[in-house]
């Protein structure tokens, strides 16, 4: 699973789909998971990621993931071919 190649990211959070003309922000934590999902990494590359840079335990944090996961994918944000 991926983000879309055309949706336009910004460092501070900042989405933009142009096919639909949408726009979200997110806070900074969802902002680099943004940025894992540009840079192709996998489900558990991210937790590994997040969980070494936040003090975090890694089951509440792939629950988290798997929420956000979702609304990305509500919003058609996801390229999941």
């Amino acid at each position: 699973m991926r983000f879309k190649r055309n949706i336009a990211t910004s460092e501070a959070g900042f989405i933009f789909n142009p096919a639909s003309g949408d726009s979200f922000s997110s806070n900074p934590i969802g902002s680099e998971i943004l940025t894992q999902l540009k840079e192709d990494k996998s489900r558990q590359e991210i937790i590994e990621v997040i969980a070494s840079r936040y003090d975090v335990e890694k089951n509440q944090f792939e629950r988290d993931l798997e929420d956000f996961m979702s609304q990305l994918r509500d919003y058609n944000l996801l390229d999941e071919n």
